[in-house]
């Protein structure tokens, strides 16, 4: 397959996903209404959209292969969310096509519904940034391979820049959800730090922390990187891995 057809399907899945973000306003208004009928029409019309998106992602995923790097991890993104939907959909509308409806049927309903609301919002940031991120990859690939065209200095700095950019957010919306999620595991990983300089060992590995701490490497890993990128934690390169130490501790 070549890059102009994966452009061409990359596409057609933001066709279809913008289709399906305006199907799914419907969702939302009838959520309150208790208008199962009319619900199951529009859940229908989705459904039928949604099975186009993953037949579009499944044909994108078996091209991903051969751009590798960024690219395949945004396609499985894109496949993994599309999975979801389509479960949730199936899910929803296998309750209302029950022609006479309990007031047990009728809550299963509402729960399954608002589990469908609920993802819906991570769901529609998560597609929109991995097409947003697959259409830039394609882009920037059909650029560079036209007649052996390499970008001009100035805009290929301003994209290494910008992936930069884009790099450090990730790693500070995942450090900021550690604070709110697991905030003993970031202290753990400081003091692990602490406690390694105590001993003398002022640059300290990903492993050491980890076995100090208790906490996965993992997630050791993204910690230290949130805490470098906040400036409590130093990081140098060293035998090809990352080692670490808390500010002001020691002259490196």
């Amino acid at each position: 397959m070549d890059i102009n057809k994966i452009r061409d399907l990359v596409k057609e899945a933001q066709a279809l996903h913008k289709e399906f973000q305006k199907g799914f306003l419907r969702v939302y208004s009838l959520s309150s209404s208790g208008d199962f009928g009319e619900l199951r029409e529009v859940l229908s019309e989705l459904y039928g959209i949604i099975d186009k998106k993953f037949d579009v992602a499944s044909q994108i995923g078996k091209a991903s292969s051969l751009l590798g790097g960024d690219f395949e991890g945004f396609v499985k993104e894109l496949q993994k969310n599309e999975h979801q939907m389509k479960f949730l959909l199936e899910e929803l509308l296998l309750l209302v096509e029950t022609p006479k409806m309990s007031f047990t049927e009728k809550a299963k309903i509402n729960a399954s519904l608002q589990r469908l609301l609920q993802f819906y919002r991570v769901y529609d940031y998560s597609i929109t940034r991995a097409i947003q991120k697959l259409t830039g990859d394609i882009e920037g690939l059909i650029f560079i391979s036209e007649e052996g065209k390499l970008p001009p200095a100035n805009i290929a700095d301003k994209i290494k820049k910008i992936e930069n950019l884009d790099k450090k957010l990730e790693l500070l919306i995942s450090f900021i959800y550690y604070l709110y999620t697991r905030p003993s595991w970031v202290h753990k990983v400081e003091e692990a730090l602490r406690d390694w300089h105590s001993k003398g060992l002022m640059w300290v590995e990903v492993r050491n922390v980890e076995n100090n701490s208790g906490v996965e490497r993992e997630h050791v890993a993204k910690i230290l990187e949130g805490l470098t990128l906040i400036g409590v934690v130093e990081k140098r390169e060293r035998g090809g891995e990352y080692v670490y130490k808390l500010r002001g501790f020691g002259e490196g």
